[in-house]
């Protein structure tokens, strides 16, 4: 299961200056060890959104940077989300293609921990034929590695655009992810806390993906 919190925040200088501060160093493992890489997220549906109507989400992830260049395959089905904290069953199949067959896909993710069950679910009555990019976004990104408590988490720097119908740059992603790697949620919820007091960030409950189809939906 993925958990993660979400912290947006008003520009990219602002979010970006939280490696200059001095409590970032208490907190990152190692600053000098950073990982960037451009990603291109296109979310796949049928025509009558019969995916994401059952809460699920296929995402198609293209992952550009100096050192790699590959697809991911990604199903997210079910979960809660409150005060930014997402938990949701997640299934992923790294691919150097970007076509997304779903057998394929289903065979490869089964051993993943999240239920086989549920990703059955997600994807029942659905063949490839019936899918196409319904919506996309684009973002650089850049992960450090945290440690706080007993939990180790990924601090990922998102600053990218949503696109609309058109293709057309239409809505900033300037976002900070937070994700638990090990240990307690508990500290994932603390350590956030303590990022939107030093900062004046608020928490997203919409992931990357919904605020992609509002977007979608407005036009």
């Amino acid at each position: 299961m993925e958990t993660e919190i979400k912290l947006g925040f008003k520009d990219a200088e602002s979010m970006l200056a939280i490696t200059s501060a001095d409590w970032f160093s208490d907190y990152c493992l190692d600053p000098s060890e950073k990982a960037s890489v451009l990603l291109t997220n296109k979310y796949l549906d049928t025509p009558d959104r019969k995916i994401s109507s059952r809460g699920a989400m296929i995402r198609v992830r293209h992952y550009t940077s100096d050192e790699e260049d590959f697809y991911e395959f990604t199903v997210k089905y079910g979960g809660a989300v409150s005060g930014g904290l997402h938990q949701r069953y997640e299934w992923n199949v790294r691919s150097d293609s970007s076509s997304f067959k779903i057998e394929e896909f289903k065979k490869q993710a089964r051993a993943q921990d999240d239920p086989e069950e549920l990703l059955d679910e997600a994807l029942e009555g659905v063949t490839d034929d019936d899918l196409s990019v319904l919506c996309s976004n684009f973002f650089n990104r850049t992960v450090y590695m945290f440690g706080f408590g007993d939990s180790i988490m990924e601090a990922c720097f998102d600053i990218g655009k949503i696109l609309d119908g058109n293709n057309e740059q239409a809505e900033d992603i300037v976002e900070l992810e937070l994700e638990l790697e090990s240990g307690d949620v508990v500290d994932l919820k603390e350590l956030a806390d303590y990022v939107v007091n030093k900062t004046g960030c608020v928490p997203f409950n919409n992931s990357k993906y919904q605020r992609t189809i509002k977007l979608l939906d407005k036009g």
